[in-house]
């Protein structure tokens, strides 16, 4: 059955400073929707308002529809590093009474050779699956993914990208990332942040030339803002 999140008219503040003006968005099952824009444009502050982590200004009009069940992957991938794989997976599974999903899970995002060893010892590869796997136990509807890439070599990097484009077949996906070529790479659509203001909300198949989208949507507005 399809599912959607729902955002409108959301906002949110820190003290004075405006981090989202206004944003409204929505994600469909089988949706990979990359979340482009420079560093501070308000991405996983976004995140973490659809996760429940944070609190949405009260404002006229602000709506956050999302699933039951979210798995999140936050930017700085946060294991419990004594442990070993299939061990810290079968502890996190207890948690959503999931524990048989973690053998297919092993398999599925390629950890079947590192799973009797110490997460201390793996490599920044290796430990992204391990935050992928854990972030989809429970077979949750929504996937939130922040930077997941970073710092990875190539050839962890094509892994983990087919892996994210398998996943967002079975559900809705969302990646944040400034990096335009794995938006190019992984996504389906594009929506541009930046300054906490939504640039863009583009299918991918209908943008020709993403760089100069972002390029013009974010230099544009930032020179229109400026007194």
């Amino acid at each position: 059955m399809a599912m959607s999140v729902l955002v409108r008219h959301l906002n949110k503040s820190y003290g004075s400073r405006r981090v989202l003006h206004d944003v409204s968005l929505s994600v469909q099952t089988g949706e990979v929707l990359g979340l482009l824009g420079p560093n501070g444009a308000g991405k996983s502050t976004l995140m973490k308002l659809l996760i429940g982590l944070l609190e949405p200004d009260k404002t006229d009009g602000v709506q956050i529809v999302c699933p039951q069940t979210v798995g999140y992957l936050p930017e700085q991938n946060p294991l419990y590093e004594g442990m070993y794989v299939r061990e810290y997976l079968r502890f996190m599974a207890r948690l959503t009474k999931s524990v048989d999903e973690v053998e297919p899970l092993v398999e599925r995002v390629g950890l079947l050779p590192e799973a009797d060893k110490r997460i201390c010892t793996l490599s920044k590869g290796y430990r992204q699956r391990v935050g992928l796997a854990q972030a989809l136990l429970g077979n949750p509807e929504l996937l939130i993914l922040d930077e997941p890439t970073t710092g990875l070599d190539p050839n962890q990097l094509i892994d983990i990208r087919r892996i994210i484009r398998e996943e967002g077949q079975r559900r809705m996906v969302i990646l944040s990332t400034h990096i335009l070529q794995e938006v190019k790479e992984m996504c389906s659509r594009v929506v541009i942040l930046d300054n906490g203001h939504i640039r863009a909300d583009r299918r991918i198949d209908e943008v020709e030339d993403l760089e100069l989208l972002f390029h013009e949507t974010t230099q544009n507005r930032q020179s229109a803002e400026q007194p």
